[in-house]
């Protein structure tokens, strides 16, 4: 495994972990991230910086993790069977924000680099991540600009990026279950290897540059608008589908659980507070039913 390759990335998604916790302090002018740096003896490290009560974000988990061992679980597997077993090494940033205001949305932001020793000594290599965007309120300004800004991230690697990475990512948090997407996407990537290191380790850092700018904007916008208990008890109820797709889809949650990795960083993307109600339908022509008629149906946003 290519040793200068990993101090690269890892030196990358440390110092993208501090530049957006400084940045997501400075937004909610009162929340501080606590620090929790750990390590296991199976191989690996990682540090959890955790954001809990603030003005703005009810909880804000950012995590890096380099971890290593030697076998790859089947969810880190999926297009690349014949590396179940190999043993590996895995880098990441994992992001999840959970804001206080409903008219806030959650966001999403996870860029990983996975080495894999497979067989015959060979040795493989590939970048995954994306950002995603889930509101309880959908405003179109703030879709178009999320989307916008995923765009500019993959113009400079070909016309052809955003529009197959945001059907990716379309399809990929998508609750099959209940018939539904998660949110309003954004993009998504996944063993990405084929322009070569270099460029794709610069697609990696155009995505990680781009998440505070489309995200920051939008909570600016929005957390000051008022809202009252039917807007938390709706915010509280769809906070229950994202943990119905962390628990049973994220391929993020069951790499870490199925490698045995850190349960607490693993489910540090869970809400505080989420509901689950009984055979609940919003009423036709309210806000909440315009998310489902408006919003939760993938569209072109630009």
């Amino acid at each position: 495994m290519n040793r200068n390759r990993s101090e690269r990335v890892g030196a990358h998604l440390r110092q993208l972990q501090e530049t957006i916790c400084e940045a997501l302090e400075t937004e909610d002018g009162q929340g501080v991230f606590g620090e929790d740096r750990w390590s296991r003896e199976k191989g690996g490290e990682g540090c959890t910086r955790v954001l809990s009560d603030g003005a703005v974000f009810e909880r804000a988990g950012v995590n890096y993790s380099h971890v290593a061992a030697d076998a790859l679980p089947g969810s880190a597997t999926a297009s690349r069977p014949e590396l179940g077993g190999c043993a590996f090494e895995a880098l990441g940033v994992s992001i999840v924000i959970h804001p206080l205001n409903p008219y806030v949305p959650t966001s999403h932001f996870n860029v990983r680099y996975f080495t894999a020793a497979g067989p015959g000594g060979t040795s493989h290599w590939w970048f995954g991540g994306g950002f995603d965007l889930t509101p309880y309120y959908g405003f179109e300004e703030d879709a178009v600009h999320w989307h916008r800004q995923a765009q500019a991230a993959c113009a400079p690697f070909g016309e052809d990026v955003y529009p197959r990475f945001k059907a990716w990512c379309d399809e990929y948090f998508y609750l099959r279950h209940r018939n539904e997407p998660r949110g309003i996407g954004g993009i998504f990537f996944d063993d990405l290897n084929q322009w070569g290191f270099d460029r794709c380790f610069g697609f990696v850092r155009e995505v990680s540059d781009h998440y505070l700018s489309a995200y920051l904007p939008i909570v600016s916008r929005r957390k000051k608008l008022p809202w009252g208990e039917r807007e938390r008890q709706f915010q509280l109820y769809r906070r229950g589908r994202y943990v119905e797709f962390n628990l049973i889809y994220d391929r993020g949650t069951l790499f870490g659980l199925q490698s045995g990795g850190r349960v607490e960083s693993m489910l540090v993307s869970m809400p505080p507070v989420a509901a689950w109600t009984y055979s609940w339908r919003p009423a036709p022509g309210s806000p909440e039913a315009n998310l489902y008629d408006v919003f939760l149906r993938p569209r072109d946003w630009i």
